[in-house]
């Protein structure tokens, strides 16, 4: 059943972002961000088994803001990519203060939710600042290999258009190795075995692996939605 969820997570949320850059433009990537910084530090808190592998369920929502950002590189531009960078940076402080907040009053009588509000939230600043400085520096070497990777394609092929394939999963790859390894050692060292700690590394990175690689044809779809907005707006100025 895992399995499956996460299968349906995957094609849920890609298809969800596609959509978003489909009827909002990069607004819609915008609120992406916002939404995926939020729920894949909450969700990372969760340990599932799927696939034979013991791992977080925030890793989906985590890849989604790569394809974000690889969606932006390709269509939008280097700069509009980096400002989805620092949306997500911003939502993570702005989210950590506020859940911090929330545990300073004192609950009525009443009362009945503050204890598991306490249980969840307490353990999310560690896991928000762990997430903060690491999504920000393994996507931000995202944005930058990305355009690597097209200039080094355009200047040896001569063709833009060409090897999307090549940039997306090369940028993506080698920038969740870092993604993964940092995530694991400052969100989770000391709270499970070194065991426990390389198991989620591995599993993390796996399903990294084949998120990058079913991301690509969602790159592909949003550029294509791109080129057919930029036609319909050259017909209509004509």
């Amino acid at each position: 059943m895992n399995d499956l969820l996460l299968v349906g997570s995957l094609l849920f949320i890609f298809g969800g972002a596609l959509f978003a850059y489909n009827f909002f433009g990069k607004a819609g990537l915008y609120a992406v961000t916002v939404i995926a910084t939020i729920t894949a530090n909450i969700e990372a808190l969760i340990m599932i088994r799927a696939f034979g592998m013991e791992q977080t369920l925030g890793n989906v929502f985590f890849a989604v803001t790569f394809l974000v950002t690889d969606i932006l590189s390709e269509t939008e531009g280097k700069k509009e990519a980096n400002k989805a960078v620092w949306i997500g940076v911003f939502t993570s402080v702005f989210f950590i203060c506020m859940t911090q907040s929330w545990m300073l009053y004192t609950p009525s009588e009443s009362d009945w939710v503050m204890p598991s509000i306490t249980a969840v939230f307490s353990n999310t600043p560690r896991m928000m600042i762990s997430s903060l400085v690491v999504y920000a520096i393994s996507q931000l070497i995202d944005v930058q290999l990305y355009h690597l990777w097209w200039r080094f394609t355009e200047k040896h092929f001569g063709d833009k258009r060409r090897f999307l394939w090549v940039r997306n999963n090369g940028s993506t790859l080698i920038s969740q190795i870092l993604n993964t390894a940092l995530f694991t050692i400052f969100a989770f060292w000391g709270t499970y075995e070194i065991g426990t700690l390389f198991s989620i590394m591995i599993s993390s990175y796996v399903i990294y692996i084949v998120t990058s690689l079913c991301d690509t044809p969602f790159v592909y779809f949003a550029r294509l939605i791109k080129e057919r907005k930029d036609k319909r707006l050259a017909t209509t100025a004509h």
